[in-house]
């Protein structure tokens, strides 16, 4: 779809929600993930998508998919990288190059729930998450990308929903 295509969908889009906001509160697609053996999960969406993961081999897995904490970070950059595209369109600037990187820190003693030499449980939470960005855009100078992608992130659900800690309820049913 080209930048002009993708920027008159959400004018139509933009121009329905303002004629009915409720349209756009929605229930997301659930992801649904089923423990296959060992470390081996498959998550699936509604569509039939499915996505194996498994831990590394340090840590009992296979190491031939990718870690759940991994998808996590992929989905942290491409939510990024797709309002940053979006933003972009919708101010009719045709990007050349966009790239979104998400790494983090993680101890890996936090997922075996180990104490550490004060005797405090690891936490494991990755630390040090950080989006970096590399954007260009022909004849478009370089602050207002800058805030392009400042303006992007700050609508983005993933990197919102980490910024802003959203709750989660966790709710349990005992299989018998």
């Amino acid at each position: 779809m080209t930048t002009q295509q993708l920027a008159a969908t959400l004018q139509r889009a933009e121009a329905a929600l303002r004629r009915s906001p409720a349209m756009g509160l929605h229930d997301d697609a659930p992801a649904v993930a089923l423990w296959q053996s060992g470390t081996r999960v498959v998550a699936s969406h509604a569509n039939g998508m499915q996505i194996p993961t498994d831990m590394p081999l340090e840590l009992g897995g296979s190491g031939d998919q990718v870690t759940p904490g991994w998808l996590f970070r992929a989905g942290l950059a491409s939510c990024a990288a797709t309002t940053i595209a979006l933003s972009a369109a919708r101010a009719g600037i045709e990007l050349s190059t966009l790239e979104v990187r998400a790494s983090s820190r993680s101890d890996t003693r936090g997922l075996l729930a180990m104490a550490d030499d004060n005797g405090a449980t690891v936490n494991a939470t990755p630390s040090n998450l950080q989006l970096q960005v590399r954007i260009g855009a022909p004849g478009i100078e370089p602050a207002r990308l800058r805030a392009l992608v400042e303006d992007g992130c700050l609508c983005s659900p993933v990197p919102n929903a980490v910024r802003q800690a959203v709750a989660m309820e966790l709710r349990i049913e005992v299989a018998a």
